[in-house]
């Protein structure tokens, strides 16, 4: 498949979608964000079914995943989020962390806070709730996990809201303001963070990026 065609085949499916699709109205809360329900993380931007070839998600330049210096009193294995930068971070030993970039909140669903990791899932499946369905009827009332759900390959769930780490299926969205409040990584980046943490890993959410 070239390149054009290959690009004209993805606008098809997104004008298809976006035909059906709204933005996702919140219902629930974390600490500084809009009520917000990750089951309707599903924006205008996403194509459910689509599926990313390996090349796509290869991130290359700022958001490529690598260890990085990182100026930090937390210990080692704590995640830090900076949805300012667009940055995962996980603090290593002697002032290092490897990064990660990701998609974070539109604007107005941003949050911050302190949280844990209470249960990690692999190919986590999407199921709209009652209130999206009756908004949005062309949605499949059920995506079983796998490539081409827009949840990816992996989650981890934040204890205290209704948000997750998750993948996606739209490695473009990467480094932008997208989702309902949950964060995004590539399949590889989320799958490699997956194994990395254990659940009660502590998750601090900075909404901006330091000065």
């Amino acid at each position: 498949m070239t390149t054009r065609h290959k690009l004209s085949t993805r606008l098809a499916a997104l004008f298809a979608v976006g035909a059906a699709l709204a933005l996702a109205t919140p219902l629930a809360l974390a600490a500084g964000a809009k009520p917000a329900d990750p089951r309707e993380e599903w924006d205008i931007a996403d194509q459910p079914g689509y599926e990313p070839s390996p090349d796509e998600e290869i991130l290359s330049g700022p958001w490529e995943r690598q260890l990085v210096f990182f100026r930090s009193n937390e210990a080692p294995g704590t995640i830090v989020v900076h949805t300012g930068e667009h940055y995962l971070y996980v603090v290593q030993p002697n002032n290092r962390a490897v990064r990660y970039g990701i998609g974070v909140g539109r604007e107005g669903f941003q949050w911050k806070g302190l949280v844990s990791i209470v249960r990690k899932q692999e190919w986590p499946d999407w199921r709209p709730p009652p209130e999206m369905i009756q908004r949005q009827p062309y949605l499949p009332r059920f995506m079983a996990g796998g490539p081409g759900n827009p949840m990816g390959a992996r989650a981890l769930y934040l204890g205290g809201t209704v948000y997750r780490i998750h993948g996606t299926n739209q490695p473009d969205t990467i480094g932008t303001n997208v989702s309902s409040g949950c964060f995004r990584l590539v399949n590889p980046d989320v799958i490699d963070l997956y194994e990395r943490v254990p659940v009660g890993t502590k998750v601090i959410v900075r909404q901006a990026a330091p000065i």
